[in-house]
């Protein structure tokens, strides 16, 4: 009986290493606050965007997307054990205007973000 707990246990690993793989594993597209004014990001549908460059008021920008529908805007924070990055998570494929505004340092950039499409999957 252990040795079919063990299997059965062993096939769950494996596929859950296998979906792990898939869409979950997207690695973040790194931009530069001081950098993306005026440019176009490209990031896969359920990617994300990590906007960096600021350790200072990281927490201060906030964001006006046209189209909420293709990302959303995800806040710097400090938790007290870690400091995290402003950043955008691409929801669906399109393209919109983002501006990003610091209320401390009255910083302001505007860029473009296009969403595409995941790659097709599969060997």
């Amino acid at each position: 009986m252990a040795t079919v707990a063990l299997v059965g246990a062993l096939a769950l690993a494996g596929c859950s290493s296998n979906t792990t793989g898939g869409a979950s594993a997207l690695p973040p597209v790194i931009v530069d606050l001081g950098d993306v004014d005026g440019t176009t990001v490209e990031v896969t549908e359920g990617g994300t965007i990590d906007l960096t460059g600021d350790d200072e008021t990281y927490a201060a920008w906030t964001a006006d997307i046209d189209d909420p529908d293709v990302v959303e805007f995800v806040a710097g924070r400090d938790d007290g054990s870690a400091q995290f990055n402003p950043g955008l998570t691409a929801k669906s494929v399109g393209e919109t205007n983002v501006t990003l505004d610091n209320g401390e340092t009255g910083d302001s950039v505007t860029f473009t973000v296009d969403v595409v499409p995941k790659a097709a999957g599969g060997s």
